[in-house]
């Protein structure tokens, strides 16, 4: 934690927009005090425009999340049922006279969608893609001294549908300004690549393009220096060279001894600092993070890091976070990424867009590897209103800008330019592949391209056809993996979507041990579904194009030519909750659920994918007397897994071949199940399911009990509905109400379930399984912050989180 601190105080110094020292760059945190309205008024980029009545907020921002669910909401379902339309925000801020002859940028990280941009009522441009990042010169429109600078954005998020998912509204991931001198690196203008590497050093190779806004020639001098994880400084290098035009690039190789390099198991971390003089004045300084590793794809044994072999063992995520929608926030990435470390998980792949780069910051620093994906479609529509309406005008600039954002991120070693895409069923894909290959090659060729395809007949997939990918991947369809060899040889394949098995958290139907596709196929209605809109929790229920989560990962595990697997998804989100109609509303894909409660399958991985001792039983314990229950252990480091019924053994049993659970049918009674993983002869692990009682009491937990008090970070804390033994109450459904006071704010509620009509934004949740979730965030001030569950006739419960 210590090295992502230090780079969140580099970039993001003291808010001050000048400054009297020799020019320094300063990124500064453009996200607070921002004024809102979600109305369409052309009037509103005026620079005396009236928005004394607007609502003020801090970004990001996702004003979609905060609506109601509904059908009639033009996103449909399959957006998550909220509201869109168009909105505007504005910000007014000042820059002292003193500050010297300067440049200024505001950078975006992300806008959805169809941005446009006013400073001080000039017209800065328009971008049409919600997941891109961009920047905007605002030096030519600058006030200086007294006279205040006002920044309009209108969104407009109208033309609906436009996704297959949940997208937000809104300038929902950060924004800064930039204050740097007229000589200086051009955005994303720096490239650190590890040409050589071996065991006794590493080359580092620096090319910086430069860009000249002062009109005159200089001496140009570009410095960088090499610190470790620790700020020394290790090596660095010096270049001067005359610059007589408005843009130069320079290249500049170093030498370090003794590398330290980069892995899932210890994501190491170099900084590179650059430091720009123009006849021996400073005008520019920047830091950028990098890592050395090395990595290599081969068509027999798969994927190697540093040149040990390794498995991928990935998942998809969406860009939502569950109640906090759209909105960027450091420490949910955070949360869910330890959820995911947790299981074993040691890829992300980012579907099916450009992500937020704190989610690939903090993928370097965790040790995670990343497919960064840019396209959901090219030319060929999936919905009216997607990207397609926009691509001849906007996939270069976009592709470009991604993979110059993206290129210096250790974690991300594959360029994905497609998901599905449609323009593999017809001769247009080899044109687009080939261009769209070539833009990112031309920018870095260190990594290879690929695209998420479904068509896996080598003959009939012009997209394979262009001969322009480096690594094949697939989506689904593992009954075929074992032939790919045949079928592509010497092709270096990766599985890039698997599985689709749907469940919901808390749910068993019996029997489970007979797989079911819902629907059986396209177009089939589906048939016997469950009247409160759940999925069975036990692994026996997928889309009809996929598969159970031990279906593919028995393939993927056993086949050293596959180098990986993504499953879909890691986590529930909102929108596409197949396999029912409204009013469900969000996914029931997830391995974990929207609220970030794990559900059974995260133990199957959890057991598969880490050396950690697991045992996981379900499902809980409250039955009809007599009633034959399916008795589920996954486990590992144990040779056999034995079952108690109130102490009387039912039976020792072991993994069968290719499978990877136990399995007991049991008769209900009363009291309580029992097992107990062993490996010769010797306990592993006990696990035990009590028969809950009725209800008594709300319990809090909160996964930190100290957070930072910068108004961003947050606690999650889980509310439980317990017995009065302490023991979750399985099918408890009561609302509790939560009373929060002191530095802190309810920031959102949750409880998992994919159906829930109720609003994220509110004080009170009924709890679903026993469970439900409260985010609580700082409000920026130091103290404690009090939170009281109550829920009626059940005793209360209190927590309080530090903020400082």
């Amino acid at each position: 934690m210590r090295s992502y601190l230090r780079i969140l105080i580099l970039i993001f110094p003291a808010i001050i927009y000048g400054c009297s020292k020799p020019v320094v760059t300063q990124k500064i945190n453009f996200s607070d005090h921002w004024k809102f309205r979600l109305f369409d008024d052309s009037a509103a980029s005026n620079y005396k425009y009236d928005d004394s009545e607007w609502r003020t907020l801090n970004l990001p921002h996702d004003w979609s999340i905060e609506g109601t669910f509904s059908m009639d909401n033009p996103s449909t379902p399959n957006e998550g049922a909220l509201p869109t339309g168009i909105a505007w925000y504005r910000k007014t801020f000042r820059i002292p006279g003193s500050v010297g002859d300067k440049m200024y940028y505001i950078e975006f990280d992300g806008v959805y969608r169809n941005s446009e941009v006013w400073i001080n009522g000039h017209y800065l441009g328009k971008r049409p893609n919600g997941y891109i990042s961009f920047s905007y010169n605002l030096t030519p429109f600058i006030y200086k001294g007294k006279r205040k600078n006002v920044i309009a954005v209108r969104v407009d998020n109208s033309m609906q549908p436009d996704s297959r998912w949940y997208t937000g509204s809104g300038i929902y991931r950060n924004v800064r300004l930039v204050i740097t001198g007229k000589l200086h690196p051009a955005h994303w203008g720096i490239f650190i690549t590890t040409p050589e590497i071996t065991n006794t050093h590493a080359v580092i190779n620096i090319e910086t393009r430069l860009e000249n806004h002062s009109g005159k020639e200089h001496i140009a001098e570009v410095d960088q220096i090499i610190l470790d994880a620790r700020g020394k400084t290790i090596a660095s290098v010096k270049t001067d060279a005359m610059l007589v035009s408005s843009r130069l690039s320079v290249n500049q190789r170093l030498r370090i001894n003794r590398p330290v390099l980069w892995s899932i198991e210890n994501p190491y971390l170099y900084f590179c600092r650059t430091l720009i003089f123009a006849d021996g004045k400073l005008t520019s300084s920047e830091e950028n993070v990098f890592g050395i590793r090395h990595f290599r794809f081969d068509a027999d044994t798969g994927f190697y890091l540093n040149g040990k072999s390794m498995k991928i063992k990935g998942v998809c995520l969406h860009h939502d976070l569950g109640a906090l929608g759209a909105a960027v926030n450091i420490r949910a990435i955070e949360r869910r990424l330890e959820i995911l470390k947790d299981m074993g998980c040691n890829a992300i792949r980012t579907a099916h867009n450009p992500p937020a780069p704190e989610l690939l910051d903090l993928c370097d620093r965790m040790g995670f590897l990343v497919i960064d994906e840019a396209f959901d479609v090219w030319k060929k529509k999936k919905v009216k209103h997607d990207y397609h309406e926009i691509w001849d005008a906007w996939h270069r600039q976009d592709l470009e800008d991604m993979v110059r954002r993206d290129r210096n991120h250790p974690s991300v070693i594959i360029w994905s330019i497609g998901n599905e895409i449609r323009e593999q069923f017809d001769s247009t894909g080899i044109v687009v592949t080939r261009e769209l290959a070539e833009i990112v090659k031309a920018i870095d060729s260190t990594r290879p391209v690929t695209c998420a395809l479904t068509e896996n007949n080598p003959d009939k997939n012009f997209i394979y056809l262009s001969g322009a990918l480096d690594l094949i991947s697939f989506n689904y369809k593992h009954q075929d993996y074992a032939k790919f060899p045949a079928i592509y040889p010497d092709e270096n394949i990766i599985a890039s979507e698997n599985v689709s098995a749907y469940a919901t958290r808390g749910v068993y139907n019996m029997p489970s041990d007979s797989i079911q596709h819902w629907p059986e196929a396209y177009n089939v209605s589906l048939k016997n579904p469950n009247p409160d809109y759940t999925v069975s929790s036990y692994d026996h229920i997928s889309a009809y194009w996929g598969s159970t989560h031990y279906e593919t990962w028995k393939v993927v595990k056993e086949l050293d030519h596959i180098s990986g697997m993504f499953v879909w998804s890691g986590f529930d989100y909102l929108g596409e909750p197949s396999p029912y109609p409204w009013p469900a509303r969000s996914s029931y894909f997830g391995i974990i659920d929207l609220a970030g409660f794990p559900k059974d399958a995260y133990y199957f991985y959890q057991s598969e994918w880490t050396n950690k001792p697991v045992l996981h039983l379900f499902p809980h314990w409250n039955w009809k007397e007599g009633q034959i229950i399916d008795v589920w252990a996954y486990y590992n480091n144990a040779d056999e897994v034995e079952l108690f019924l109130n102490g009387r053994s039912l039976g020792a049993k072991s993994k069968p071949a290719g499978k990877f659970h136990v399995m007991w049918r049991v008769q209900f009674q009363p009291g309580s199940i029992k097992a107990i993983s062993r490996k010769n002869g010797h306990t592993v692990l006990e696990r035990e399911i009590r028969t809950a009682g009725a209800p008594f009491s709300v319990s809090l937990s909160a996964d930190r009990q100290t957070i930072v008090a910068n108004g961003r970070d947050l606690s999650f804390v889980t509310a439980k509905i317990t017995d009065m033994e302490g023991n979750l109450v399985p099918e408890a459904g009561n609302i509790v109400r939560f009373i929060i006071s002191g530095a802190g704010f309810i920031a959102g509620v949750d409880n998992g379930y994919q159906a829930s009509m109720e609003p994220f934004k509110a004080n009170q949740r009924k709890v679903f399984k026993g469970l439900c979730m409260v985010i609580i965030q700082s409000n920026g001030k130091k103290g404690k912050i009090n939170l009281t569950a109550i829920s009626d006739g059940l005793r209360h419960d209190e927590i309080t989180i530090i903020s400082k």
